[in-house]
């Protein structure tokens, strides 16, 4: 089911609001900036805090989930498999990083590529994935779009599968809360691969970018992203007693800023008791500039904010914490299997070899262009 389908009055058919005891500490806990937020009860659809839930947002790599949906959508449909080769292209090869710079020729299955979209956000595998999915580029793109408006997804629009941005690509805090419930509802045998410590090629390992997987308790998802004009975004889940919610941040000054303010939405929802607090249909569009795609370039990629990103980098790199519901990892990350399917290792473009399936540690620009 899907949420565009399935709503009724601002809930879900058939299933009710689960409670839950507050948490006194959360409220010497404040978000550090206004910016779009949310968080929401995935089975109540309550959400227990939002804020510009409906302004446009550079969706950034958070578009990925979208890539994600559609792909599983077409898995659904027997169109494809978790085995299924993903051939890299010289379309594909061509994208900017942050990226695993294959070549082309080389190929990977259906399974490593999702791995490597999800932790690694690379954007040559998106664009491949998208390529093998649906026979090229565009023709993805308009499945990504069609399956946003699908479900629900009033206020979005996708012109590539990796999400940098240009006219056109936005989205909003309250359509990536449809999409990631829609994604636990509908696909729940794929959640794996938003809960991803990390993989490893054998010869490299990348651990998830986001930082609240195995360090805050519950977490189970699902992706980040970042890109000069929409700060640093999350959508984040959790799961605890049976109770599962998803929250949304948008337009984050730094790494350790996004990762610190999920882990409050997330610790309020799952313990607060939704009594009294609106369904996620419920709640009518707001905001005077909401139909305008907000551009914060300036305020995060300026030489001054530059000295408080975590380490100046594209995510990449980590600041200190400040969340009490974080918490570091003594032991080695769990890492999962996600390389180019063997013989194809030195396949490339005229016939070239490629390094015998070693990706190459090229550092990500710093930071990504804004347009």
């Amino acid at each position: 089911m899907v949420i565009g389908q399935i709503w009724t009055d601002g809930k879900l058919k058939g299933l009710g609001a689960l409670a839950g005891a507050c948490a006194s500490l959360l409220v010497a806990i404040v978000p550090a900036a206004a910016n779009p937020r949310l968080v929401v009860d995935v089975n109540s659809l309550k959400v227990m805090e939002h804020e510009d839930i409906f302004q446009k947002w550079y969706p950034a790599s958070l578009t990925k989930m979208m890539t994600a949906y559609t792909t599983f959508r077409a898995i659904k449909s027997g169109r494809l498999t978790l085995d299924s080769p993903v051939v890299m292209t010289k379309n594909a090869a061509a994208e900017p990083a942050s990226k695993m710079y294959f070549k082309p020729g080389q190929a990977l299955t259906l399974d490593s590529a999702l791995k490597i979209l999800l932790v690694k956000s690379a954007n040559d595998v998106a664009v491949a994935i998208g390529e093998t999915v649906a026979g090229s580029e565009a023709a993805f793109i308009e499945q990504m779009n069609a399956e946003a408006r699908r479900i629900g997804m009033t206020s979005s629009h996708f012109i590539n599968p990796h999400g940098l941005p240009g006219a056109g690509q936005y989205t909003t805090a309250r359509d990536l809360a449809v999409l990631a419930i829609t994604l636990k509802r509908e696909f729940p045998q794929y959640a794996g691969y938003f809960a991803l410590e990390g993989f490893t090629t054998g010869k490299k390992n990348f651990p998830n970018y986001n930082m609240l997987i195995g360090r805050f308790d519950g977490a189970d998802g699902m992706k980040t992203g970042f890109i000069c004009a929409s700060g640093f975004n999350q959508v984040s889940s959790a799961t605890r007693n049976g109770r599962s919610v998803v929250s949304v941040v948008l337009g984050a000054d730094s790494l350790g800023g996004r990762a610190d303010e999920s882990a409050r939405l997330l610790q309020l929802g799952l313990t607060s008791s939704g009594a009294g607090k609106p369904g996620l249909g419920k709640i009518a569009p707001y905001g005077a500039t909401r139909d305008s795609v907000t551009d914060i370039s300036k305020q995060i990629c300026s030489k001054a904010a530059a000295k408080i990103r975590s380490e100046g980098r594209d995510e990449v790199g980590r600041q200190k914490l400040l969340s009490p519901f974080i918490h570091e990892i003594n032991r080695p990350l769990k890492l999962v299997y996600a390389g180019l399917i063997p013989g194809t290792e030195t396949k490339g473009a005229q016939g070239a070899t490629a390094g015998k399936g070693e990706v190459a540690n090229v550092p990500i620009p710093i930071p990504r262009p804004a347009y």
